[in-house]
Parts: structure tokens; C-alpha cells; sequence
């Protein structure tokens, strides 16, 4: 496909269906509901004027169904990893990033846009939210997803005019491979990662935000009930969990609220750096990810330097002020294309 190539499609098949099934009330996304969501994108995609995209062709072909039901569009399935874990995310990432694509769906949760960054850190996204804890994607119609996908594939919108670049957290262990998240990075005294997601509050140490928002669930959940703070303000929010500072009850997943303990919560500039200590275990957007030996040092900070995240109102209002949806008296599209510009 080459340079046809306009957009890429990454659905996450494990997104929704983890242990908050069971020990709280989280909604299921079941791949039926997700190959609906990628069929009204495709089809919002070609209204606009994509002519073709590639996709994480993931094990249980939710991609390649959607595919099988709307085949108007050229449809290039990745020749990447199929292993059933977050690497298959990283590597499509990856692909995708190497053909070139000017903007990509994916449908998941926070550790599935964490996994597609670890691939393309400043990857240009819009992400639908289809996961259990999910700040960095937003519940969205697809239909309308694609169509501004669409239109920033076909060059007729230019990304910079639509997206912004969010913040993410930069993860330095010691005598390891760096790490990153999207949302947060917490550092628990629990030994073992387990079944991942943190739901013993009495566990936390360490809390490093890059968005602390009232509205939602989990880590950012506590930090935006003492001192919320919006993915656009230019710094984190650190929390140190212990006795002697305040209380707070939060729903630290969907269906679950819990009484937290916080010592220290404050604000803390752009590439500041937050030292903590293992032992203990690091959580990543709401999953506990890695195991920190004793003494063992980790350094983090938040710095601008995540996905570029298309808002996709701005670019459907942007479309309609530029006449971009409308017909001339033959019944076609009055294409106006842009030019080209390369983000920095």
C-alpha cells in the first residue's frame, strides 16, 4: 500500500474485560460491540474523503470483521506480533508509525494508549474509549471519530489545527528500560503484580499525575478531589499516601469507593523530578506493571512530550466552516485540500 497509506485502526481485544469485572461493577466492551465501533468509523472515514487505512490485525479479527462488512476502503492488515499482550500495541504502533500514517483510532482503555505510545510516543490519535479506567480516551461516537480521521488522512485538515499534544510521564529505573505513562505512575508496597489493577489503597506510596480530575475513576480520581488539575495546565500533581495529612473517599474503579490516606499532595512543574524507592510494585495508567527490588531508585516527571489527541468537535466545526462536507450539483464533494505541514 505504500503511500496510500492515510490512517491506521489499533482495537485493543482484552480492553474491558479485566478483574474489575468481578470485584466491582465495570462495564463489558465484548468484540461484537467493538467491531460495531470500527464499522461506523470506517464508514465516517470514507464520508470524509480517507481512501485507505492499515490495521493491527489482532487475533480475534475485530478489525478484519469490520472489514468483511464495509470493504468500500483499502484495507492493509499489519504484519506485526500476535502474541495476546500489549506488545502486540507497541509493534503496531511501530508499523504504523514507519507507513507513515497522519492519524490513528484506537479503541481501548488507558493502558492500551499507554502501549501505543510506548510504540510512537507523540503519535497523532484519536482515542475511543472502550477500556475500564478511562481518562485519556473519551466515550465518542464513531461515526464521527472516523469522519475526523477522515479528513485530517486526506489532507484536508491539517493535525495542528485540531490537536493538541498531551503531557506524559517519563519512568526512569534504575539499571532498566525506561517506561512512560499517560495519566499516572504510582509506586505500591505490594511485592507482586498480580491481577494488576490497584485496589488496596492501605498499598500506595507514591503518586505522579499528569491530569488529577474529579469526574473520573481511579489514581486521578483522588488527586482531583483535593487539587484537580486539567491535562491542558503546564505541570503534575504529586501524592505521598500515608497518615497525617488528609482524607478522602474516591472511586478508585468503576462501582468501587475507598477511603485514601494522603500525606503530601502538591503541584509540581513540567520536568521536575519525583524520586521514590523500591520495594514495591509500579503501576502505569492503572495496572501494576513492573517489580521494584529493595532500595532499588526510580526517578519520575512529567513532561509534554505524549500523543498529539485530535478533538474531534473542533475538527467537525472546522470542517463546516471550510465547506469541507459540502456537494457541488453533480452530487460530489467540494474537496478543499491543505497543505501538507510537518508537526514539530
Amino acid at each position: 500500500m505504500g503511500s496510500s497509506v492515510l490512517f491506521g485502526v489499533v482495537a485493543n481485544p482484552a480492553s474491558g474485560k479485566d478483574v474489575r469485572r468481578l470485584v466491582a461493577r465495570a462495564s463489558v466492551f465484548d468484540n461484537q460491540e467493538k467491531q460495531a465501533i470500527v464499522e461506523r468509523a470506517l464508514i465516517g472515514a470514507e464520508a470524509a474523503g480517507a481512501t485507505a487505512f492499515a490495521y493491527l490485525d489482532d487475533p480475534n479479527g475485530i478489525v478484519a470483521s469490520a472489514v468483511r462488512e464495509n470493504g468500500r476502503l483499502c484495507a492493509k492488515p499489519l504484519d506485526t506480533t500476535r502474541t495476546r499482550t500489549a506488545l502486540d500495541t507497541i509493534t503496531a504502533a511501530r508499523a504504523l508509525k514507519d507507513l507513515g500514517c497522519s492519524v490513528v483510532i484506537t479503541l481501548g482503555g488507558d493502558g492500551t494508549n499507554r502501549a501505543f505510545a510506548l510504540g510512537w510516543p507523540d503519535a497523532p490519535l484519536i482515542p475511543l474509549s472502550t477500556g475500564t479506567n478511562n481518562v485519556f480516551p473519551r466515550l465518542a461516537e464513531a461515526t464521527l471519530a472516523g469522519a475526523a480521521a477522515g479528513l485530517i488522512a486526506s489532507g484536508q485538515l491539517e493535525l495542528g489545527e485540531v490537536a493538541a499534544q498531551q503531557k506524559a510521564i517519563q519512568v526512569t529505573v534504575a539499571d532498566e528500560r525506561p517506561d512512560l505513562a499517560l495519566i499516572d505512575a504510582v509506586l505500591s508496597r505490594e511485592r507482586f503484580v498480580g491481577a494488576r489493577a490497584l485496589l488496596q489503597p492501605e498499598q500506595l506510596d507514591t503518586a505522579l499525575l499528569t491530569r488529577a480530575e474529579p469526574a473520573a475513576v481511579g489514581i486521578t480520581a483522588i488527586g482531583g478531589l483535593l487539587h484537580p488539575l486539567s491535562r491542558d495546565a503546564e505541570g503534575g500533581l504529586l501524592l505521598r499516601f500515608g497518615p497525617g495529612g488528609e482524607r478522602v473517599r474516591a472511586p478508585i474503579t468503576p462501582g468501587l469507593y475507598k477511603t485514601v490516606e494522603v500525606a503530601e499532595c502538591r503541584a509540581i512543574r513540567l520536568g521536575e523530578c519525583v524520586a521514590a524507592n523500591g520495594p514495591g510494585v509500579l503501576a502505569f495508567d492503572g495496572e501494576r506493571d513492573r517489580s521494584l527490588k529493595p532500595g532499588q531508585p526510580v526517578e519520575l516527571k512529567v513532561e509534554r512530550t505524549g500523543p498529539w489527541v485530535v478533538d474531534i468537535r473542533q475538527t467537525l466545526e472546522l470542517a463546516a466552516r471550510k465547506g469541507l462536507f459540502s456537494m457541488d450539483a453533480s452530487g460530489k464533494r467540494r474537496k478543499k485540500r491543505a497543505g501538507r505541514k510537518r508537526r514539530a
